[in-house]
């Protein structure tokens, strides 16, 4: 394998397609502010998942075509959505009525930090920053699963994968899986364990970026996208 400390880093849209890959058929799955959105634009042909969005809406399709956009339909990121066959509109309480009762298999969120135990940090920078929880406590506690889509690094280089949060919590040992710009790491009992890698990177660099102990059990998997996204 050919090592760099430049390799070639995935696109905010190829860490979303990479992520919708692994949405199992027939999940119900909520699609945080940000990033994870796109998910909805990169499900498998043929796979049927049942999208929320926590300000009512049960039964998103992708992003709506250029010119296509009607403003009286969006989520909860504020950006406008369409509809699948069969989808519903519902009233705001039933909708986190839908997370809190543990309705929801997978919540696809950002995340600001990850720490090793699980810990999720998504609502605030700290000191300066504007935080906005949004519905991501609910969804953090009352999901079956949590999946954290982000950077492997802040813009400062500053590890987001860490031994603990700095940053105000938004859940506790909720992460299940996380999806950077370099690697797929899953997360259990023994802390981050490496599945798959950016090709170009090494693992002893990919090591050097993350701010806790990363395992890996074989060689991991290669990281790749479609170009273009």
């Amino acid at each position: 394998m050919n090592v760099t400390t430049d390799p070639a880093r995935l696109s905010r849209a190829q860490i979303a397609w990479r992520a919708a890959q692994d949405i199992p058929d027939g999940a119900y799955v909520n699609l945080g502010i940000g990033m994870p959105v796109a998910c909805a634009n990169h499900l498998p042909e043929g796979r049927e998942v049942i999208f929320q969005s926590e300000n009512g809406i049960l039964g998103v399709g992708p992003a709506p075509l250029s010119g296509e956009e009607d403003y009286d339909l969006i989520n909860a990121s504020k950006q406008p959505v369409t509809l699948l066959p069969g989808a519903a509109i519902v009233h705001h309480a039933d909708s986190f009525a839908m997370i809190t009762g543990g309705h929801i298999d997978i919540a696809v969120l950002g995340a600001f930090e990850v720490a090793s135990n699980g810990d999720l940090a998504n609502w605030s920078t700290g000191k300066g920053g504007v935080p906005g929880v949004g519905g991501a406590m609910d969804l953090a506690a009352g999901a079956k699963a949590v999946w954290a889509l982000t950077t492997h690094a802040s813009k400062s280089g500053a590890p987001k994968l860490v031994d603990r949060l700095k940053l105000p919590l938004t859940g506790a040992g909720v992460v299940k899986r996380v999806y950077t710009d370099l690697a797929v790491i899953e997360l259990d009992a023994e802390g981050f364990l490496l599945r798959e890698m950016v090709p170009g990177l090494d693992i002893e660099t990919l090591r050097g970026l993350t701010g806790a102990p990363l395992r890996t059990i074989g060689e991991p998997h290669p990281l790749e996208a479609p170009g273009g996204l």
